[in-house]
């Protein structure tokens, strides 16, 4: 009897031992799987590669309701005023009001390094210290009166934050240097392949500098309020990460996430909401030099209907990076295409997103490191932002995301980009000449009853935003269109 039972006991063990090696053998298969899916989204190598496995689940992320109908306004502090203070910029809430702007994105705002400082002011994105305010803009206090003032009027709030370095002063460099990426001499080193000498590498193998980090982002969530964060050079940091800090720093209040990046689309599962749509923008630059057509435009509109989860690209035609770095808009897209292309930014789907000066024509490339004040003599766009932005906010068709419509495309020649959104028995139809020539289109538009046109603009100079009736002679002028003349339509549905 005791011989039976050790044999039973024996065998019982060799099946406990085969099934183990079984299950190891599947869970080593389907991590290798679910590495090889995320590396298929990737499109172009990053200074980091992102850790896949996620720190939350997809439906757990939760988007606030007001980013579906998020204007978002880049805010340049330094160079807005004269006084370059949150009390100056103040002074211009209203008119943002006004213009329809509904989240205002300020750059960065904390301590600037002055070891390696670039310039005489230096670069926002050297950071001495994530919880403190640059005294150049003022202090804390004005910073969380600004705040309540913008939230008071009903504006949301998003803060520019910096995780991938800190600048060669920040405290942490001297009490935690083992929070940074060094070298084989144990040298801490400016991140790999950008130039950016004046920051320096975090290394985020530390959970430590992780943890700090988090608590860094959570400060300005508990402390000001604010509404979320659009992270710069996100693709420098693991997507684990940002998964782990979406999850801490929204538990007492639903935030929104924009990373600048296009290149993982995974980060838009769980830790982001938006990212950049950088393809967009360089078709764009393509098109409005006649080296690219409207039907390549239709392919990369497409492209950002496809984000997962709900996600929704920010669409742009103007930030920081390319103003001071590349050029003005004028300069880069010409004055005649930028009332076709603003409208397209807003009316596309996905989040628009207008930076400082740009309602004024910006008409230089502001420096960077050094005070370069922004004119606002006169405000040639700011009228046609603010038809659009009242048009975007009172059609959810146009909503962002999940709130608002599929763009669905409507055949048309090259140069004629033409498509349709439509939601709650409405739409809306836009019709756009992208060329510096005349064109005719043969298409019916399939305009529906009760038609109104609700902006109409030949280029820069004939620009009307009053909402007229459409007859029937107004539709058949359609198909004949100037360079870059374009209507927003709208409609019955059908």
């Amino acid at each position: 009897m005791i011989k039976q039972n050790k044999k039973l006991l024996l065998i019982i063990s060799l099946l406990l031992i085969v099934i183990l090696a079984v299950s190891c053998s599947q869970k080593n298969e389907t991590d290798s799987s679910d590495s090889q899916d995320n590396v298929s989204n990737i499109t172009s190598t990053p200074a980091v590669t992102p850790t896949v496995a996620p720190v939350v689940q997809v439906d757990e992320r939760k988007m606030p309701d007001w980013a579906s109908t998020a204007v978002i306004y880049e805010v340049n502090v330094r160079q807005y005023t004269k006084e370059g203070t949150f009390k100056a910029f103040s002074e211009h809430l209203d008119r943002l009001k006004n213009m329809g702007v509904t989240t205002l994105w300020f750059m960065p705002i904390y301590p600037i390094s002055e070891v390696n400082r670039l310039g005489s002011l230096g670069s926002y994105y050297a950071i001495r210290d994530y919880k403190s305010v640059n005294p150049e803009f003022g202090d804390i206090n004005d910073f969380k009166d600004l705040v309540n003032k913008a939230h008071d009027m009903g504006f949301t709030v998003i803060l520019d934050w910096v995780a991938n370095h800190t600048g060669w002063d920040h405290t942490w460099i001297e009490e935690h240097p083992d929070w940074y990426t060094q070298d084989e001499n144990g040298n801490i080193i400016s991140p790999a392949g950008t130039g950016w000498n004046d920051v320096a590498d975090l290394n985020y193998d530390n959970k430590e500098m992780q943890s700090a980090m988090i608590d860094a982002m959570n400060f300005w969530v508990q402390e000001v309020d604010v509404d979320g964060f659009r992270c710069d050079y996100a693709g420098g940091v693991p997507q684990d990460f940002w998964e782990e800090a979406r999850q801490t720093i929204s538990q007492n209040k639903d935030l929104y996430m924009l990373a600048e990046d296009n290149t993982y689309k995974d980060f838009l599962k769980a830790a982001f909401d938006s990212n950049y749509n950088w393809s967009l923008y360089d078709c764009l630059v393509q098109v409005a030099h006649g080296n690219k057509k409207a039907i390549n435009v239709k392919s990369f509109i497409k492209e950002s209907m496809q984000l997962p989860n709900g996600a929704f690209p920010l669409n742009f035609l103007d930030n920081h990076d390319k103003n001071s770095w590349e050029g003005t808009m004028a300069s880069i897209l010409g004055e005649d295409a930028i009332p076709a292309l603003t409208t397209l930014i807003f009316t596309m789907p996905g989040a628009p997103l207008i930076y400082s000066g740009q309602e004024a024509g910006l008409d230089k490339m502001l420096k960077f490191f050094d005070k370069d004040e922004i004119t606002w003599d006169s405000l040639p766009y700011e009228k046609l932002i603010t038809s659009l932005s009242n048009i975007r906010n009172s059609n959810p068709a146009l909503y962002s995301g999940a709130a608002g419509a599929q763009a669905e495309f409507i055949s048309t020649q090259d140069y004629i980009l033409a498509f349709e959104r439509i939601k709650d028995s409405k739409k809306i139809t836009i019709i756009m000449n992208l060329s510096k020539n005349d064109q005719s289109d043969t298409v019916d538009y399939r305009i529906g009853k009760n038609a109104t046109v609700l902006i109409h603009a030949v280029g820069k100079d004939e620009m009307t935003s009053e909402s007229n009736t459409m007859t029937q002679d107004d539709l058949s002028k359609l198909s004949n269109l100037k360079p870059w003349e374009f209507y927003v339509i709208s409609s019955d549905a059908e």
